[in-house]
């Protein structure tokens, strides 16, 4: 048990400083949107390169690794389709719900996995990033096609929003040179791992910073619905998928601690440029935030 507060304390107390930076606005209020693009586009890909880079891939059972994230994903998306036909929502708060149960929080899962299981966790969560972001990316936007009208949902558009993201790039660059047996010049590979450091803390940070709190007074049965999809549909259907490509120890225990993250803050970007439901995406992050401690130590105390 001390071992799971030990590896699960430090990362909840850097998102909860972020949001009492936020509080008293240290250093600024602008400060912390442009900390999120440092974090998001240097930071964050300079760490997967780094670690991917570097890292021993060839013990990894990784194709039922990715798979059972991969059917999780989409049957967790299928179950809340079903639901909506039962229960309808409003299109744009569909499209919300769907990226609450689907999505996850990359600071978070990655934090977690290297403070549990050091480099070897933290390759295993880069593993699943690499393949679930794009996926997951896929399947948002063809919610938002289907069940919203919007003029900038295209093919352009999706593959777009695939290969100009920074974290889906760093990781086939890191994965790319490990697979090759290329290195990087040891001035180049010492820069991305100093830069490395500085991720996760400021990852944390910023999705501390992300919290509304008052937004959890306006949550609806909206929320409640994404957040079960999140964190119980979503775990059991990976622990079964996991089971029958049988899927053991660290492998399994990743897993399962994937599914039980909170969704990504970028969720809110996307409900914002597509026409989804903005407030309700914002509640939903911070419910989840809050539930998944909850989870995360159930998953910590049984899996690990």
């Amino acid at each position: 048990m001390i071992h799971i507060f030990s590896a699960l304390i430090p990362v909840f107390s850097l998102i909860l400083i972020g949001y009492f930076f936020k509080r008293i606005k240290f250093p600024s209020y602008e400060f912390w949107p442009q900390a999120d693009k440092l974090t998001y586009y240097v930071l964050m890909p300079s760490l997967l390169v780094y670690k991917l880079s570097t890292a021993s891939l060839d013990s990894q059972n990784s194709f039922g690794f990715v798979f059972s994230a991969i059917l999780a994903i989409f049957f967790t998306m299928i179950i809340l389709i079903i639901i909506n036909k039962i229960k309808p929502s409003e299109p744009s708060s569909f499209t919300s719900m769907v990226q609450g149960a689907i999505r996850f929080n990359t600071y978070v899962f990655l934090a977690l996995s290297g403070s549990i299981y050091g480099n070897e966790g933290l390759v295993l969560a880069a593993i699943i990033l690499t393949f679930a972001i794009p996926f997951i990316n896929i399947l948002c936007i063809t919610i938002f096609a289907l069940y919203m009208s919007n003029d900038k949902l295209d093919f352009i558009y999706l593959l777009k929003s695939i290969v100009t993201n920074p974290l889906i790039v760093a990781c086939i660059i890191g994965g790319s040179l490990n697979f090759l047996g290329l290195h990087l010049p040891i001035v180049l590979n010492n820069t991305l791992e100093i830069l490395s450091h500085a991720a996760l803390p400021m990852g944390l940070l910023s999705v501390g910073f992300g919290l509304v709190i008052k937004e959890i007074k306006s949550a609806k049965s909206e929320v409640i619905i994404s957040s079960i999809g999140k964190h119980l549909i979503f775990p059991v259907l990976i622990y079964i998928f996991g089971r029958v490509f049988e899927i053991e120890g660290m492998m399994l225990s990743i897993l399962v601690l994937f599914a039980v993250l909170p969704t990504a803050p970028s969720s809110f970007i996307l409900a914002r440029q597509l026409g989804g439901n903005v407030n309700l995406m914002s509640s939903i992050i911070t419910v989840q935030t809050l539930i998944s401690i909850v989870c995360i130590l159930f998953v910590l105390n049984y899996f690990i």
